[in-house]
């Protein structure tokens, strides 16, 4: 009789962990380098092929790094909070422009304007799997230590925004 309710209550806690799941926001994956330093790398820039981006170039400063590509649709529709937000001077943004072809990218920020103070061209994709990027659009904050303190994945909405990130950013440049 034991051996019976084995596969019963294995069925049971398999559907109890996936009736939680239904209540669990798919944009709030929890990233395993949230506390960590952002991985490091050197890319060419989309405005200047001679010149390099590094994120030690940031050190001392809170900053956004925003993965997007030309070709992304749900880039498009965080566009303009990231140009808005660009014109304010809160942060500097830092662009990680994903798996995209130079001359698309450069047209796109040319027609729907520029937030990013500088922009990195990730031509295959290996500085996004260091970040853990699942797609683009994806967002960080990265500390003045260097420190990964927030990682938005999907695009930035307003409610993101006022009710995260900005006040994020405010308690990392007091410190």
């Amino acid at each position: 009789m034991k051996r019976a309710l084995i596969p019963l209550i294995i069925f049971l806690v398999v559907v109890g962990f996936l009736f939680k799941g239904l209540f669990l926001n798919p944009r709030e994956v929890p990233s395993p380098l949230v506390g960590k330093p952002a991985p490091q790398f050197s890319l060419a820039r989309l405005d200047a092929a001679d010149a390099t981006f590094s994120p030690k170039e940031m050190l001392d400063k809170v900053w956004l790094l925003n993965t997007w590509a030309s070709w992304c649709a749900a880039c498009k529709d965080e566009h303009p909070l990231l140009v808005e937000l660009a014109k304010s001077n809160f942060v500097p943004i830092i662009g990680l422009n994903y798996k995209d072809n130079n001359q698309d990218a450069q047209k796109w920020l040319d027609e729907a304007g520029n937030p990013y103070a500088i922009n990195a061209v990730d031509a295959d994709g290996r500085v996004g799997i260091d970040y853990g990027v699942y797609g683009v659009p994806e967002t960080y904050v990265i500390d003045k230590k260097g420190l990964i303190a927030y990682k938005q994945i999907g695009p930035i909405t307003m409610e993101a925004l006022r009710d995260k990130i900005v006040p994020l950013i405010k308690q990392l440049q007091a410190q």
